[in-house]
């Protein structure tokens, strides 16, 4: 091996040969991609039946610890941008990584950190193809950012969106929430908090396969990211001009997460999840649906948890375990911070 630092320094971001080793070294000999050009260059047969569209995200992560109980950064990294993907019925098919790292991280995380994004991408099918490293002062960065960018193809005939879903469609979850965002937030340490939790992270392409073939009409899907799920019905409630319409007694909660939740004084709805989704299907085709999703690791909690209305556009809200309502408002600002 060339590369013998234990850490990063200003050198392995300058341009040399100390650059060329890291990259070499912790990057491309895992991800072995296709070709060493200053590009990707991508084709693939599903490109070419008549009405095959291309399907292009990105996203940046940060997340502190950089390794928690059940994932890393890269794990999110790889994740997140499958799941963009694979919520608008997109096969992901190719990912591009750019890492910003600290001066002085330690480069065995660094090469775990990659590992885990490798293994990550193969399970999910798809090839990290291209991307970059740039290296800061210390100080500059919070260890390692990530920036990825994922490219999917959706086949013809699939069209999902906010502009589809119609008053009295389902509303369905894939399992707990809120497990990704209390489990960082315990694994910071800032209170006396011991916590079993792991994060729920998980690519989401087979729970979405599963989806759209159980229901052939369904409307649309978005995965509950930072602001969670509530966030996440409150933009497509917006999008949609419809409401929604939640049931407090059938969210699927750990009772670890609502207990932290009840002690700290925040909303589970809010919490961050990185292996959770909504989708929206005819009501008739609920229960296929949830069937399907339960036989799947990521689907076993999946259950309906209420409904589309036209009674209050652009408004989510949730019937209480009280017999009462309550508007859930989209959050204002954040209640963790640095959570993906």
């Amino acid at each position: 091996m060339a590369l013998r630092d234990t850490h990063v320094t200003m050198a392995h971001g300058g341009g040399g040969r100390a650059m060329r080793d890291l990259i070499a070294e912790v990057f491309t000999d895992v991800f072995q991609p296709p070709g060493h050009e200053d590009q990707a260059r991508l084709m693939v047969d599903a490109l070419q039946k008549p009405g095959a569209r291309l399907a292009f995200t990105t996203d940046s992560f940060v997340v502190s610890p950089l390794e928690f109980r059940g994932g890393d950064i890269g794990k999110l990294a790889v994740c997140g941008t499958v799941n963009d993907l694979a919520v608008g019925g997109a096969r992901p098919l190719w990912l591009s990584a750019a890492f910003i790292i600290e001066e002085g991280c330690e480069i065995a995380m660094l090469r775990r950190i990659v590992a885990t994004m490798d293994a990550e991408a193969r399970a999910a099918g798809v090839t990290i193809v291209t991307g970059d490293t740039k290296v800061v002062e210390r100080g500059a960065a919070d260890g390692v950012f990530i920036t990825t960018s994922g490219v999917g193809v959706i086949a013809p005939g699939v069209d999902l969106g906010a502009a589809h879903l119609r008053a009295g469609d389902a509303i369905i979850v894939n399992g707990p929430l809120g497990d990704h965002g209390a489990t960082i937030m315990a694994a910071r340490g800032d209170f006396a908090l011991q916590s079993t939790l792991a994060s729920d992270c998980a690519a989401l392409h087979g729970v979405m396969s599963a989806a759209m073939q159980a229901a052939p009409d369904i409307r649309a899907a978005r995965d509950c990211t930072r602001g969670g799920l509530a966030s996440a019905l409150n933009e497509l409630a917006s999008d949609a001009k419809l409401g929604m319409v939640l049931d407090e007694a059938v969210l699927p909660l750990r009772d670890e997460v609502r207990g932290l939740c009840e002690i700290l004084g925040l909303d589970p709805l809010y919490l961050a999840n990185e292996g959770r989704l909504v989708c929206f299907t005819p009501p008739e085709q609920a229960e296929a649906v949830v069937t399907a999703l339960q036989t799947l690791p990521e689907g076993q909690g999946a259950c309906v948890i209420g409904h589309v209305t036209d009674a209050h556009p652009g408004q989510v809200r949730m019937q209480t375990l009280f017999g009462g309502a309550r508007i859930v408002d989209m959050l204002i600002g954040d209640q963790l911070p640095r959570i993906c």
